[in-house]
């Protein structure tokens, strides 16, 4: 393939046999000779890498690439793909997750009718073991516009806070102005360090109003899924973010409005924590009180008051009131809201350990 591609196609892998020939059946379906795809196996060890190597024998032309590197992790991975890739735009998909019909061809039509340097996009929640669950989750951008206008472009992303790096297509420019690695490192929450400051260096954005892909959802246990370390991973992902905002020095609002993002981010986390282990979690929350200080632009009490009057750009705006409450309960130490986690999350961690059982048997 000598000519550039107008889009690049990047799927990290890693030991999903089990996932990645749907996942990739839905793309070779798609894909065209003005495509490219890149598929980054981060030394699986169960059958994976073999298998990748078939359909890449399989799919015979030359705008199917296969990297094999050892074990890396996610990151890196994703860092490998970025690398390789050519098109002029980029669009990650996870290996265990499926392309939409059509979606490709609603990308190139965007991007020959726009040229713009982002692209949002719609996605579905998939539960494919419980069908019922699946929601179309989509993006607070007015669609069949180009929009200019940098705070709007940040605002209304910190309003949807879905922060996934497939969920925007973005120019491959636009990644080269990052230095390496861009994606860090054997962090959790990579997305996030990374997206907000890919969108702060978009000068335009057309929002696509279509599901782009359905986004897997595994039903693992929570006791597996948080630990210590994922708490503090996502306690302090958007905190290359600030630093980035205080070099380009963003507007006041843009500013109030990460800060909300951040807010949600914290009470989240603080959730969380009580599935840890009692003095794991109490040495977690002392952590990220410390870190959530220091991630914010403004006072958090200013932060609160903006979450409460209703003059933020917002999706929900009664979330945002309860989500106000319970920060500053965390924050303040209330025994009343301690308690309340504690109970809450030991009945969600029950019916969550009945259903994998019984997804089991």
């Amino acid at each position: 393939m000598n000519r550039t591609p107008s889009l690049s196609i990047l799927v990290p892998a890693y030991n999903v046999r089990h996932y990645v020939g749907d996942c990739l059946a839905a793309i070779l379906g798609q894909l065209q000779a003005q495509h490219e795809l890149i598929v980054i196996d981060d030394g699986s060890t169960d059958g994976t890498a073999a298998l990748l190597r078939q359909l890449r024998a399989d799919h015979g032309g030359d705008n199917f690439t296969l990297i094999e590197q050892s074990n890396q992790g996610i990151s890196c991975a994703r860092n490998a793909a970025v690398q390789a890739a050519r098109g002029d735009y980029l669009v990650f998909i996870d290996s265990d997750d499926l392309l939409l019909p059509g979606a490709l061809a609603a990308i190139d039509g965007a991007i020959a009718q726009w040229q713009p340097d982002a692209i949002a996009v719609d996605f579905r929640m998939w539960h494919p073991d419980q069908p019922a669950k699946n929601r179309t989750v989509r993006c607070g951008y007015q669609a069949d516009t180009l929009i200019t206008d940098r705070d709007t472009i940040l605002k209304v992303f910190f309003a949807d806070r879905d922060m996934y790096v497939w969920a925007k297509i973005i120019k491959r420019a636009i990644y080269g102005q990052l230095a390496m690695p861009l994606f860090p490192p054997g962090r959790v929450f990579e997305d996030v360090a990374v997206v907000p400051q890919l969108l702060n260096l978009c000068a335009s954005l057309v929002y696509l109003p279509l599901p782009l892909l359905d986004y897997r959802q595994h039903p693992v246990s929570i006791t597996r899924a948080i630990s210590e370390r994922w708490c503090m991973d996502f306690a302090a992902a958007l905190l290359p973010v600030k630093q980035q905002f205080q070099r380009h020095a963003v507007s006041a609002s843009v500013r109030l409005h990460f800060d909300v993002a951040v807010c949600y981010f914290y009470v989240a986390v603080v959730k969380n924590s009580y599935q840890l282990p009692a003095a794991v979690g109490r040495r977690v929350r002392a952590a990220i009180r410390a870190r959530l200080l220091e991630g914010l632009f403004n006072d958090y009490r200013d932060v609160l008051r903006a979450m409460e009057d209703g003059t933020l750009l917002t999706n929900d705006a009664a979330s945002d009131r309860a989500h106000a409450r319970q920060i500053r309960a965390a924050i303040n130490g209330s025994l009343v809201f301690h308690w309340s986690q504690t109970i809450n999350r030991k009945i969600k961690l029950w019916r969550r350990m009945r259903a994998t059982r019984a997804l089991a048997g």
